[in-house]
């Protein structure tokens, strides 16, 4: 079950460029039992060991944008650490249920958004005046979410990079990627050393992880991205729902 979770969420993340922490934690806290601030160092550990078989490609491909990835990170490593920095003290403070209820916002919010995203037209962004001075402050927020969720370099860079840049469709994905491989290196370096962490479980899904990327590579240019992400966006926005509605339950018994 676990080497095919991985094998999945990796498909995802080779044919859209999003999904890797959006999918992983709340798989991993929902239907495996796992502990929120495990599955979140589990998420960003599994991220940057997909990404890093995905980046090469994109390099390649000569897909990543350098100077817009420069500004991207510029927000984002600072953001990543701080976001890391808030669920160790939420941690710290016993606050699981604040936390579960936190990371079903996250889920509810980005994929709300992202499903009325999803209904705008589709446009060439060659003509966009370039914009990607702004990224740094857009991104120093997302990488806390980052860091606190392991959601969201995927969906909200992407969203940034067509809004602000120039680049082409391609461009977009493989310089997102990228972005997501750095602050997930950065995020589970920060993990690894502040929470507890399952190795058996994050070799287990880094094995499907592997061929889930390989295959996802090798069918990126056969299979439209766009209803992936619509079903996507739709089934997070579930799984954020149970996040909530699990944390009333335990709320209101409290009381």
């Amino acid at each position: 079950m676990q080497y095919f979770i991985g094998f999945v969420i990796a498909l995802f993340i080779a044919l859209t460029g999003v999904g890797a922490g959006t999918v992983t934690v709340p798989v991993l806290v929902l239907f495996l039992g796992v502990p929120a601030p495990v599955a979140v160092g589990i998420g960003l550990m599994f991220s940057t060991a997909v990404k890093l078989i995905l980046v090469p490609a994109q390099i390649v491909r000569r897909n990543v944008s350098w100077r817009t990835l420069g500004f991207m990170l510029l927000g984002g490593a600072p953001g990543v650490l701080i976001g890391s920095l808030f669920l160790k003290h939420l941690v710290n403070a016993g606050s699981q249920n604040l936390l579960n209820a936190l990371l079903g916002a996250i889920l509810v919010s980005t994929a709300s958004w992202q499903l009325v995203y999803s209904f705008r037209p589709m446009q060439q962004n060659s003509s966009a005046k370039d914009r990607s001075r702004l990224l740094p402050w857009l991104m120093l927020p997302v990488g806390a979410e980052v860091g606190f969720s392991s959601a969201g370099a995927g969906a909200l860079g992407s969203a940034a990079l067509l809004s602000l840049t120039p680049l082409a469709p391609a461009e977009v994905v493989g310089t997102d990627i990228a972005f997501g491989f750095v602050v997930s290196l950065v995020g589970s370096g920060a993990h690894w050393f502040s929470q507890a962490s399952n190795p058996e479980l994050l070799l287990h899904l880094i094995a499907g992880g592997v061929f889930g990327a390989v295959t996802g590579t090798m069918l990126t240019n056969r299979i439209p991205r766009r209803p992936l992400r619509f079903a996507l966006w739709i089934w997070l926005l579930v799984l954020g729902g149970q996040f909530l509605f699990n944390s009333y339950q335990v709320w209101a018994a409290a009381r």
